[in-house]
């Protein structure tokens, strides 16, 4: 999609562990047996373009693309507790992989996120937590309009060959800083001084990262200037601890062929200052692309970050943050644990989606198609599914009586030509495709059509749809955004859009539990629809391409454009 061709082999690292050194290189085990209870060098391929200028030149084996049998089938046994998965045999049959280092002794239970991802207010993530299902925090009044007007807007820097604003994904972090946080960061005192102040936070294609008061749209404090352009989503730290997550784009025009500053960073939120670096172009790697365009999860039980990256890459980190409220400090001593991966017939596994967890359980795709489950007790793989086609929206995760199901959906990209989208629903501890939908979309070099948009789901009045939507069907320029039936795939409604779509939908709810769709688009436009019928209810336009996707608190909507801005919208 519009990032680089990755022919990596994914990676996965190790939190704690524990299976036998010989399950981490096995690849004889076929069945995966889960429970729910409590026991206790290939050669690199030409980089894949990103923007109006990039082409695509790899070929597609229309055979594979075809073969997509599914992993075999596991035992579950449910569980009414909020309890670790616990995985007895992994599927290795179609898959390889390999750990950095040794394997470090530990439990389901020690690797397994909270039920509650976060007590702040606010999207700290992308689309706000593990299961990538709130892009949205808060609701509107029932007694709304329903019509839309800008509070403010800034115009970032600009770089020489990105330009400002943020591409996609560039959802911006808004956040409610606890007060005592507050005063001991580098804000400014008018903003320290005002309450309930809720800070927004922007990584730019510029190079920098900016920060605004979310009601007047001041800049709440000094740009941190990272220089590489910055295309993913910022997240901010679930425990509250003034700490930045950020990954790189792509690197500076300088350093477009050196090793440094390219990967991803740890920010302080004290004073601004790098704390950790991770160098993309890691020599473990299976290829050299170092970009970071997944936005990062923290654990706020156990101090472990995961991500994903487009060097094939999966890290689970353990932070080992030092905080001194009293001192006013903050360190972190990161123990980067790494696993890479290759699966049968896929030779395009970076990672630009951001990983969705459910307890102990990661999820992404890669540039394949592929989709991977991995144990974050052993850093493991426990099931994959072949390849499809390249896969950089997020998956969503729904929970059902305790199973996790997958909303997902392909781009029209490694089929170098026209084709078909696949939007799937998939059960989490099996690997088994529940349902799945095509819709066609035409093929574009470089910015290609298909879903790059990340689906949500529907909640409230809403509950029981999943919201896609697809670019470039119906016209080369055009798209859809179509309502599905969770349940059984089936098209409950659908909206025709002039113009095509990467950023993603969000959903917001008034207080009486009505739901409402925001789509932005290629067109410069942000749109307002009815979740139960699909109704148009108002379009703004905005005068340039709107990729990234929006963050929404209360009733305010943030979002930036490649036209070099970052708008703050009032559903009034």
């Amino acid at each position: 999609m519009n990032n680089f061709w990755i022919l990596a082999l994914c990676s996965g690292l190790l939190l704690s562990s524990g299976c036998s050194a010989d399950q981490f290189t096995s690849s004889e085990n076929n069945t995966n047996n889960l429970s729910l209870n409590g026991d206790k060098e290939k050669e690199n391929v030409p980089e894949k373009a990103d923007g109006i200028n990039g082409e695509a030149t790899n070929e597609v084996n229309e055979d594979e693309l075809a073969d997509r049998s599914e992993p075999e089938q596991n035992e579950v046994k449910q569980s009414g507790e909020y309890e670790p998965v616990i995985i007895e045999e992994y599927s290795h049959n179609n898959i390889e992989f390999e750990l950095e280092s040794e394997a470090l002794p530990g439990d389901a239970a020690e690797a397994m996120f909270p039920e509650e991802y976060t007590e702040l207010e606010g999207v700290i993530t992308f689309r706000g937590g593990p299961k990538r299902d709130r892009p949205s925090f808060g609701s509107i009044s029932s007694s709304a309009e329903m019509s839309f007007e800008e509070q403010w807007s800034f115009t970032t820097g600009s770089n020489e060959d990105w330009g400002g604003g943020a591409g996609w994904t560039g959802q911006p972090a808004i956040v409610k800083w606890d007060d005592e946080i507050k005063q001991l960061m580098n804000i400014k005192e008018e903003y320290k001084e005002k309450e309930g102040f809720t800070e927004v936070i922007q990584g730019s294609l510029d190079g920098r990262i900016y920060f605004f008061d979310l009601d007047s749209g001041g800049q709440s404090r000094d740009p941190i200037n990272v220089q590489n352009p910055i295309k993913g989503s910022v997240s901010i730290d679930s425990r509250g601890f003034p700490l930045l997550y950020q990954g790189d784009g792509v690197p500076r025009p300088d350093d477009k062929k050196g090793k440094d500053n390219f990967g991803f960073n740890i920010y302080s939120l004290l004073d601004g200052e790098l704390l950790h670096h991770v160098d993309g172009r890691d020599d473990y790697a299976h290829r050299e692309w170092g970009a970071f365009d997944g936005s990062a999860l923290i654990n706020r039980e156990n101090d472990a970050l995961v991500t994903g990256g487009e060097n094939g890459i999966f890290y689970n980190i353990k932070l080992n943050t030092v905080f001194n409220k009293e001192e006013g400090s903050i360190s972190v001593f990161p123990e980067e644990q790494k696993m890479r991966y290759e699966i049968e017939g896929n030779e395009y596994q970076g990672i630009e989606n951001s990983v969705a967890v459910f307890k102990n359980i990661a999820f992404f795709a890669d540039n394949g198609g592929s989709i991977l489950a991995i144990n974050l007790a052993d850093n493991t793989p426990v099931w994959a599914m072949p390849p499809l086609d390249d896969t950089d929206a997020t998956i969503v995760l729904e929970i059902d009586e305790g199973v996790p199901f997958l909303y997902t959906g392909t781009e029209v990209d490694i089929q170098e030509q026209d084709g078909d989208a696949y939007l799937r629903k998939i059960n989490g501890l099996t690997g088994e495709v529940i349902w799945e939908k095509t819709y066609s979309a035409y093929y574009y070099p470089g910015v290609v059509g298909g879903v790059l948009a990340t689906p949500v789901l529907g909640k409230e009045n809403l509950d029981g749809m999943v919201f896609y939507t697809i670019a470039r069907h119906g016209g080369l320029y055009e798209g859809v955004m179509v309502a599905l039936d969770r349940g059984t795939g089936e098209e409950i409604w659908s909206w025709n859009m002039d113009d095509y779509a990467w950023s993603s939908p969000v959903d917001i709810y008034n207080d009486n539990g009505e739901g409402f769709i925001i789509q932005a688009d290629f067109g410069g436009n942000l749109h307002l629809i009815d979740g139960m019928s699909g109704t148009l209810l108002d379009s703004k336009n905005f005068g340039s391409n709107i990729e990234a996707s929006p963050a929404v608190f209360d009733d305010k909507i943030v979002f930036a454009s490649r036209g070099g801005k970052i708008h703050q919208v009032k559903i009034k």
